[in-house]
């Protein structure tokens, strides 16, 4: 399980309460619990939503939990050794010492890049060449743009919550066209009958939306 993974933060919904809100491992260990404590299945199933995207997610504990296949094998056949390393092994292990030659990757993807011969020739004659240039013009408009990226991201993962849980509450269709005119009163207003763990939610999803 990647880091990226196991520290993404997740939320469990039964109907529409809320259960645990925790990293995905957690989340992974409550639903092997609850379906252990219900093996013929509750009468409500588990919903898990990632509270970056508010997307559902179909999460498999046994397949994300389970050791690998081949781990048993391994420890059975790793004998510890007490011999000596050969001259060939040892002259096959690299020396912690050496350094290779060229600047460090830093974690750089190469990717097709398809631009007219003019941005071409514009990037060349900058300082760096053109993957610098890029690369500069790429955080300017990150950092230039950062709240209104932010504001879409959230107006998207709050309307994706919305459609898999509030679909059938009452003033639905009315709250989305406030969120997506990022009118903070109506909003509230249309969703304010709507259950208190789902709002609870919702405004948490919301946040970067409205004005401080």
């Amino acid at each position: 399980m990647s880091t990226e993974t196991s520290t993404s933060r997740l939320t469990i919904f039964q109907g529409q309460q809320r259960l645990l809100q925790a990293d995905r491992l957690t989340v992974l260990r409550y639903l092997q619990n609850h379906d252990e404590l219900h093996p013929e299945g509750s009468p409500q199933p588990l919903w898990v939503f990632d509270d970056l995207s508010g997307l559902r997610l179909d999460l498999n504990w046994r397949s994300e939990l389970a050791p690998p296949a081949d781990a048993d094998a391994d420890n059975r056949d790793a004998a510890p050794s007490t011999t000596h390393r050969t001259a060939a092994a040892e002259a096959a292990i690299p020396s912690r010492s050496t350094r290779t030659v060229g600047r460090p990757k830093l974690g750089v993807v190469s990717r097709e890049v398809t631009l007219l011969p003019r941005h071409w020739e514009w990037l060349n004659r900058q300082p760096g060449g053109a993957s610098a240039a890029l690369r500069r013009l790429i955080e300017d408009a990150r950092n230039a743009h950062a709240q209104q990226d932010s504001q879409r991201a959230a107006t998207e993962a709050t309307y994706q919550f919305m459609q898999a849980m509030a679909g059938d509450l009452p003033g639905f269709d009315e709250a989305c066209r406030a969120l997506f005119a990022h009118k903070q009163p109506a909003f509230l207003l249309q969703t304010q009958a709507w259950p208190d763990d789902v709002q609870a939610y919702l405004h948490q999803l919301s946040r970067p939306i409205w004005p401080v």
